[in-house]
């Protein structure tokens, strides 16, 4: 394997890494600081997919998915308040929703990569974050699917309340996704700076 696609792996597990740790600590009522590390793996993808191209991005997101079970892993070890730190619905949820999202992104720059430059890394963090929000915290916290893992309550997850304290009522989950969700959408148009600058130095390389 080259020296930039195992660049890019060390930056896509260091992300993994520091997103999982930061998970577990709060910002406000509806964040954690893992929502602001995880768009730098749409970052790392979407450079990768541009310099050097759509099967060197799929090897490094799928040694992403490998970092982010074997953390998952070591979460379901580790005892906290009210059980283990992942549980196998989070664990789930967490893969599927990295893998699915981050295979998206791929599809959608490849796309739109012969378009104006921003184009391509925008529309494809904009809906691979999208997918992957939504698609975890519904796998991880949604009371349709309880039967995953029955022993593990999610109640409070389910429990009617405010979209972000003033919008309908709606489970507590949908808030915390769209808080998140907001957070990353913020941070994609910010990191089209650094995508930007690095993908014009690695290409003139």
């Amino acid at each position: 394997m080259n020296y930039p696609i195992m660049v890019g792996i060390t930056a896509m597990a260091l992300t993994v890494v520091a997103a999982n740790i930061l998970v577990q600590f709060l910002v406000g009522q509806w964040l954690t600081w893992g929502a602001f590390v995880y768009p730098i793996a749409f970052l790392v993808t979407d450079i990768m997919n541009r310099v050097f191209g759509s099967t060197a991005a799929r090897k490094v997101i799928l040694a992403g998915f490998v970092v982010g079970v074997f953390c998952s892993f070591m979460g379901s070890q580790i005892e906290g308040e009210f059980g283990p730190l992942v549980t196998l619905r989070i664990a789930i949820g967490s893969g599927t929703a990295f893998l699915i999202a981050q295979l998206l992104d791929v599809s959608i720059f490849d796309r739109l990569r012969r378009d104006v430059w921003w184009k391509a890394p925008l529309i494809s963090t904009l809906i691979g974050s999208t997918v992957d929000t939504f698609l975890f915290f519904f796998i991880a916290f949604a009371g349709q699917l309880a039967f995953l893992e029955p022993r593990v309550g999610t109640e409070w997850a389910n429990e009617p309340t405010p979209l972000l304290g003033v919008g309908p009522g709606l489970p507590y989950w949908v808030s915390l996704a769209t808080a998140d969700l907001g957070v990353k959408l913020t941070i994609a148009l910010i990191l089209l700076i650094p995508f930007r600058t690095i993908s014009q130095r690695l290409v003139s390389q």
